[in-house]
């Protein structure tokens, strides 16, 4: 049998219980890949999505470059 490092500390009392209580055994879902549930709402890889520009980002200037900026529209 193969040892497993548990993440409770020094087992003192109850073996069994302190291992039920580690992350090994938490439940967990299986999402179905094929047929009823499997939809997915958001792509996996989001590569498509960043070449195209997001037109809620706006660019800003900094602020040492603001007053530059009034300047040159006083100007004009």
């Amino acid at each position: 049998m193969g040892s497993y490092r548990h993440t409770k500390g020094v087992i003192t009392d109850n073996a069994l219980q302190a291992l039920l209580h580690d992350p090994l055994f938490r439940v967990r879902t299986e999402k179905n890949k094929k047929g009823k549930g499997s939809y997915q709402r958001k792509n996996r890889n989001n590569r498509q999505d960043s070449r195209e520009g997001n037109e809620n980002v706006r660019f800003s200037l900094p602020s040492s470059f603001s007053s530059i900026k009034k300047a040159a529209i006083s100007i004009i």
